[in-house]
């Protein structure tokens, strides 16, 4: 492995580490102070103001034009389905439901590009996914889930939302070998805001920007720019190092972020099942990111 693909690895936690932190996060501002699709087009509004005006610094990057098509749809599937399917899950479900939902995310992208014809499918990259779903669920088993009929619409939603995010990971990658992160990104985040654009602008004219206190807007600030510019580009610029499957399986980190952070702050405490759940999702992290065996470079 280069030793700038470690670099990739640190990004992808970096993501993994704002996002743990989201499902609360964002859970507080919805839909009591600003509807899912509103709140999207707000995301989605200031990730592309902040990358078109900070690309303006940098040398510009012509795009082919046969390439727009698949920057197209990284828009749909990367940005405007996957977030506007997320929040709207999440307003309709709970966070513990939509970790839960989550956990399916890094087989639907293993399995994407599988059939995409975009990895090979080896026995330690099953087991690395197996050992980390494994890990995921025993964080998460004793918490209270809600899978009533009152949830299931939001546990859909959550669920297609992982899908298309397997399905971005996939298509976005061979646009890596030709481009800069950054002007990808830019595109991607230019062609999503326009189902966006029509989908969430009446949520949005309806926010009461008065009834926000200071933790509100912290809050929106957070999930504005932190976990849709940063954690947005901080997967980009790991996916042109590691393939889709790697990026896919550091999901299972969140969980173990989540419950490290309860720890820290006496919410929550230590024990054997959760030393036993972390080390499987970090074994099957090594399996499927480091393990030096595989005939496939990662």
């Amino acid at each position: 492995m280069k030793e700038r693909s470690y670099l990739a690895h640190i990004a992808i936690l970096l993501a993994n580490l704002i996002y743990g932190a989201n499902y609360t996060i964002a859970k507080w501002v919805m839909p009591n102070y600003i509807k899912p699709f509103g709140f999207i087009f707000l995301r989605v509004l200031g990730a592309l103001l902040f990358f078109w005006i900070f690309h303006l610094l940098l040398p510009k990057e012509r795009i082919d034009k046969g390439d727009f098509p698949r920057l197209f749809f990284c828009g749909i599937f990367g940005v405007a389905l996957n977030q506007l399917m997320f929040f709207k899950g999440l307003a309709l479900s709970t966070p513990v439901n939509a970790s839960l939902m989550m956990v399916t995310t890094p087989i639907l992208v293993m399995l994407i590009a599988i059939l995409a014809k975009k990895e090979v499918f080896t026995w330690i990259k099953a087991l690395g996914i197996s050992l980390g779903a494994f890990g995921a669920l025993l964080l998460l088993a004793g918490k209270e889930f809600n899978f009533s009929s009152d949830t299931a619409l939001g546990n859909f939603f959550v669920f297609v939302n992982a899908a298309s995010y397997g399905i971005y990971l996939s298509i976005v990658k061979p646009l890596m070998k030709k481009y800069k992160p950054l002007t990808i990104i830019k595109w991607v985040f230019l062609f999503g805001f326009i189902p966006v654009f029509f989908v969430g602008l009446q949520e949005f004219t309806r926010i009461e920007w008065s009834s926000f206190d200071w933790q509100i807007w912290l809050s929106v600030f957070y999930v504005v720019i932190g976990v849709t510019c940063f954690a947005y580009l901080f997967n980009i610029f790991a996916l042109s190092k590691v393939n889709p499957s790697v990026v896919g399986i550091y999901i299972y980190l969140q969980p173990v972020i989540a419950t490290w952070i309860a720890i820290y702050f006496q919410a929550d405490s230590f024990d054997l099942v959760k030393g036993i759940a972390a080390l499987c999702v970090f074994l099957g992290v090594y399996l499927l990111s480091f393990y030096k065996k595989e005939k496939e470079k990662i």
